[in-house]
């Protein structure tokens, strides 16, 4: 199928832009045209890396797709996941899990150390771990504009701006003094008044 009549009537997406639709909007719309192929390979992309799975879905390779965009897509964001548990897991001197991460993709591996390696805010955080998916998603898709791999990738990065636009910076910081305050509380109780 030829992918010129979807992805030429959308706009460009950049990364810290509003949305100008939604995923589902997308998704409608692709499903309109994509043939049954490719709409397959459309309703199995997700941010998660294996979203059939219970959690902790990235523990295991999933099996291959058939798509190399997605499997590629799947690969990184396992990668990420895990180095970014192992490196949190270091960062706060906890038990590290058995499972070894994958050091390739490297910059999986590197964008997670940075995500944590670095003085930043929670949401500071978030946005750069967003940045890592939304640069890697980019190189994935490469340069063949009117593919398959473009459209799995506009929406994945939709679905990463709605990610980001969930983001309430208030309710963030509300809900951080409401949760520091009630752990203060219980922590100036005496041992035998703690539940």
């Amino acid at each position: 199928m030829s992918f010129y009549y979807l992805m030429s009537q959308l706009p460009v997406l950049i990364y810290d832009q509003k949305l100008p639709m939604s995923s589902e909007e997308f998704k409608a719309l692709a499903l309109s045209v994509l043939d049954e192929n490719d709409s397959f390979f459309l309703n199995l992309i997700s941010l998660d890396p294996d979203p059939e799975k219970t959690e902790p879905a990235y523990k295991e390779v999933t099996p291959a797709t058939g798509c190399e965009f997605i499997d590629n897509w799947r690969e990184w964001e396992r990668t990420f996941r895990l180095n970014l548990a192992k490196q949190r897991a270091h960062h706060l001197k906890r038990e590290i899990s058995s499972i070894e991460p994958p050091v390739m993709p490297a910059d999986a591996a590197l964008a997670a150390s940075k995500a944590v390696s670095g003085d930043y805010s929670p949401l500071e955080a978030e946005f750069l771990i967003d940045k890592a998916r939304w640069n890697a998603i980019v190189e994935i898709a490469g340069f063949e504009y009117f593919s398959l791999s473009h459209v799995l990738a506009y929406y994945l990065k939709l679905l990463l701006m709605e990610r980001r636009a969930s983001f309430n910076n208030e309710k963030g910081i509300s809900e951080y003094k409401s949760l520091y305050a009630s752990i203060l509380g219980k922590a100036q109780q005496s041992p035998g008044e703690l539940k």
